[in-house]
């Protein structure tokens, strides 16, 4: 479990592409090495990714066909950053919200307005999980824990604090990229449920 407080942004050093599986190469800092062992989860622009091996200042992650179908870490190159977060343990604090890691869908950045005193981003989703991104709810985009803005029914806003923008590679993306959406599972369970009691009720 994570809590969609990014601890740092890596670069990627090296990918070894094989048949359905890519291995990335990722510098990742001795303070977050420290304690880190193999197999250990790791968020990866909030992929849940399992530690395969360390060296000196570089830490291996697999990444499944699966996986790279499903997420732009597919679209990774060296020198590309990571957001990275380790998973979260007994006593931490939890500033954001609960993250699982697991990706439901990818967001298209379409559009970003910025100035000295905002930076906003628009992102566009499959309007069938606009149902779980709600105004003032919570999201995880590409790892960050997030407060959700304005929505339509096919896209929502994003208002980045400086601090936001300092700590992740979110305004490293430009128009027409995709960032890796993780919905609250809270409000899932909610909406589910409500649908389904609601679809009995009027169905009977």
């Amino acid at each position: 479990m994570f809590t969609g407080i990014v601890q740092a942004t890596c670069e990627v050093l090296a990918i070894d592409k094989k048949p359905g599986l890519n291995t990335l190469q990722i510098a990742i800092g001795p303070d977050l090495r420290e304690g880190l062992s193999l197999g250990a989860s790791v968020a990866n622009n909030g992929v849940c990714l399992t530690v395969t091996r360390i060296e000196d200042d570089r830490v291996f992650f697999d990444v499944m066909e699966e996986t790279l179908k499903l997420t732009n870490l597919v679209n990774l190159r060296p020198g590309s950053q990571v957001n990275i977060e380790r998973s979260l343990s007994f006593g931490s604090e939890i500033g954001g919200h609960i993250l699982s890691g697991h990706v439901h869908t990818q967001a298209e950045l379409i559009s970003i307005s910025q100035t000295d005193m905002h930076y906003d981003i628009c992102l566009s989703v499959d309007p069938k999980w606009m149902n779980y991104i709600l105004y003032k709810g919570f999201v995880g985009v590409n790892g960050c824990s997030l407060t959700v803005g304005n929505v339509t029914e096919s896209s929502f806003m994003l208002h980045l604090i400086p601090e936001t923008l300092k700590l992740t590679n979110l305004e490293q993306y430009a128009v027409g990229q995709k960032f890796n959406i993780e919905i609250d599972s809270q409000t899932q369970a909610i909406v589910d449920t409500v649908e389904r009691v609601l679809a009995k009720r009027f169905g009977d």
